[in-house]
């Protein structure tokens, strides 16, 4: 740890980057040490199992995802915040996955692209503690480096990672982003609800469409629909395509499902409301897009990540898990028809299932 000033008080410290925290918009902040040693075990069975599938980020780091200090030299202490970000202004997620002519999109991707903003609300409050300190060293992140969120934010008291592998509190549930400051400055730890509160329900396990928790706390990503529709670049496997239905990006089964986020509060942050109608879209309006379209319609938003023909990829496998119908048939051949334009192998084939599934020959 690098030389720091003898003479600040570092509770008054913690409470002031609390204060400021809160002022920027993050529900709750803790602190954490870095020691992994017991999620390293994990995440090393989790890579050795296979189980992260094509996401090959997850172990080319080596140690630095479990070793904070091996990524950010004299990293101390972990300060990590959460933020809410449940539209209040969305249509209901059940009754939108009860309509197979809606596109389904998770309820994180609905406003801006949670990295943006979160990243520029950390660095805000890094400014703040640096002004208070001498020889602060600091790194922000958001989802954007090999850090294991999940432990840290447990470790720190903002929930306990649940069955379904997500984080949970028990007064706010998990509809919250994470975002985390290594520093070298030698904060208070804040208090744990490592132990978890899950008891003895399933009920997240029991509901995945595509059984990807494959064991409590276990999640097989290879099987799970947001890895599926967001992560997999390629042909999304056949014996998956009917249990995704209409979800089009990503998945929300196993929080919407979830006992503790009856617990949960509406977003208040205007930038994760609802931008463009895309939180209970109509499926051909949104296949009929060109590439020109989905780029304005997804401007500043997290689905332009997977580009164009993922998404049509994905819209693909729900037109073909809807009825049939006139409209939906004539949309599928004539985006089928373009493909060759596109040069997209992968989306052609996408696109002659869904016909299948209407009993429409694709030649």
């Amino acid at each position: 740890m690098a030389s720091l000033s003898s003479n600040v008080d570092y509770e008054r410290l913690l409470q002031s980057i609390m204060d400021w925290a809160s002022e920027l918009g993050f529900q709750q902040l803790g602190v954490s040490n870095i020691e992994l040693s017991k999620h390293e075990a994990h995440l090393n069975n989790w890579l050795a199992a296979g189980f992260h599938g094509e996401m090959d980020y997850m172990q080319k780091h080596g140690s630095k995802r479990s070793h904070p200090e091996e990524l950010v030299d004299d990293t101390y202490r972990v300060i990590s915040v959460r933020m809410d970000y449940m539209p209040p202004d969305c249509e209901l997620s059940d009754a939108v996955l009860a309509d197979p002519s809606l596109g389904f999109i998770s309820r994180y991707a609905l406003g801006r692209d949670y990295h943006k903003v979160m990243r520029k609300r950390l660095q805000k409050l890094a400014d703040k503690i640096n002004g208070q300190t001498d020889a602060f060293n600091y790194r922000v992140f958001v989802d954007s480096a090999p850090v294991l969120e999940k432990a840290l934010a447990e470790k720190s008291g903002l929930g306990w990672i649940g069955k379904h592998s997500n984080i949970i509190n028990q007064k706010a549930g998990s509809w919250f982003f994470l975002g985390e400051i290594y520093t070298n400055i030698p904060l208070p730890l804040t208090s744990s609800q490592a132990n978890g509160h899950c008891g003895t329900c399933t009920t997240c396990i029991d509901i995945c469409p595509t059984k990807a928790i494959v064991a409590p706390y276990k999640v097989d990503a290879r099987r799970c629909i947001s890895y599926l529709t967001i992560e997999l670049h390629g042909s999304i496997p056949i014996k998956f395509r009917k249990d995704i239905g209409n979800r089009i990006y990503g998945c929300d089964d196993c929080q919407l499902c979830c006992p503790w986020n009856r617990f949960s509060q509406p977003t208040l942050e205007q930038d994760f409301f609802t931008r463009h109608p895309l939180d209970a879209p109509d499926l051909v309006e949104l296949f009929n897009w060109s590439e020109e379209e989905f780029l304005k319609q997804t401007e500043g938003s997290a689905i332009r990540r997977i580009g164009y023909e993922r998404w049509q990829r994905n819209i693909s496998i729900a037109l073909g898990n809807a009825p049939t119908s006139e409209k939906i048939v004539q949309a599928l051949k004539k985006r089928k028809d373009e493909t060759d334009k596109m040069n997209s192998i992968m989306l052609a084939e996408h696109i002659d299932w869904a016909l299948e599934q209407h009993c429409i020959s694709s030649e």
